[in-house]
């Protein structure tokens, strides 16, 4: 659209850039010269652009115009006579149009990046998380292999094979879950053990470390077979006489009633607390009754009568006193401290 340019008769002023600058009396005074004219021509007729830097009145712009109009206008309007030439810039730039369909789309594509993303990380912590509890729990980096027992502390009496099957029952398992405890419950139950503790060795073994007694005694039957027993009455194995050296003797008639049998229970209790440089000078043992136990040292030098097996303690000091004391034993050889307050010297 080519510029109506309306001449007010004034010279226009410049800056102190030398830029034109119009005064608003000279936009304005055509519309007083033209008042016969509607207020749209008039302003149609005013100038709505100017060259760079000039000031433009907005209230002179032609409402009817396009946005594409204004921007063409301004980009063909010619400058004004006697300044610089080229394209004069209007105050008017083409709006950003706006596509909600394609913004929905940005924003459902955003959506759907997130909720991907989301996923994948879950799936990746669930599949870390799995691959651990295989590697863990299920793989062979620690699994429990029978050739990882070991055992010490056992003796002839208490058989490292016997520990080592309790321990093989969890073989195959991950060590993570191998109990620690069960072994040991189920080791320290074995006769002959008087304790137990068992500790993880990684990653495939496991070391189980007892605390073996002696027999308290053999129970000797009928048909001369040896059977050594603990302090509870339970059997460790059957021996031969070679092996029963230093450890007391019980003569029972059968094997099984010798377990039953409550005198013989008390005298195994006694056997098993006394000293070792006593248990190994004793020649025989009587169990006749369960408050009468009594048993021969130093070959028959002393014969000391227990009771029953209570006050343990105080009996076997009271007995230690007076057979390492000459001036107390004499020439005697029989001690009863089945009432230890009250000991009697024959």
């Amino acid at each position: 659209m080519a510029r109506k340019t309306v001449s007010s008769g004034h010279t226009p002023h410049r800056d102190d850039k030398g830029r034109s600058v119009r005064s608003a009396e000279s936009g304005r005074k055509p519309q007083s010269a033209h008042s016969g004219d509607s207020p749209r021509t008039a302003r149609s007729d005013m100038t709505t652009s100017s060259s760079d830097g000039d000031f433009v009145d907005a209230r002179v712009l032609d409402a009817s115009e396009s946005v594409d109009e204004r921007v063409a206008r301004s980009l063909h309007e010619q400058p004004v006579e006697g300044e610089d030439s080229g394209p004069i810039p209007g105050m008017f730039t083409r709006p950003k149009v706006v596509d909600f369909t394609a913004r929905l789309k940005e924003r459902r594509k955003a959506g759907l990046y997130k909720s991907l993303t989301r996923i994948s990380i879950v799936v990746s912590a669930t599949a870390l998380v799995v691959l651990l509890v295989w590697m863990l729990f299920f793989s062979s980096v620690f699994r429990f292999e029978i050739s990882g027992i070991k055992v010490t502390g056992a003796n002839q009496w208490v058989s490292s094979n016997e520990i080592s099957a309790i321990a093989a029952k969890q073989v195959g398992k991950s060590l993570l879950l191998v109990s620690t405890e069960t072994v040991e419950n189920q080791v320290g139950a074995l006769p002959g053990v008087t304790s137990a503790k068992a500790e993880k060795l990684y990653p495939h073994g496991i070391r189980i470390s007892v605390k073996s007694e002696k027999p308290a005694a053999v129970l000797k039957s009928s048909n001369n077979t040896l059977t050594a027993v603990d302090s509870e009455a339970r059997i460790l194995n059957t021996v031969t006489a070679a092996t029963v050296t230093g450890i007391p003797e019980i003569q029972v008639s059968t094997l099984k009633g010798g377990l039953a049998n409550d005198a013989v229970k008390q005298a195994l209790k006694i056997l098993a607390s006394l000293p070792e440089s006593m248990r190994q000078s004793i020649s025989k043992v009587t169990a006749n009754t369960q408050d009468s136990i009594t048993t021969e040292i130093s070959s028959g030098k002393y014969t000391i009568v227990w009771g029953d097996a209570s006050q343990l303690e105080l009996k076997k000091a009271v007995v230690d006193k007076i057979i390492n004391d000459p001036s107390k034993i004499g020439s005697k050889h029989d001690v009863d401290v089945s009432a230890p307050l009250r000991p009697i010297i024959q």
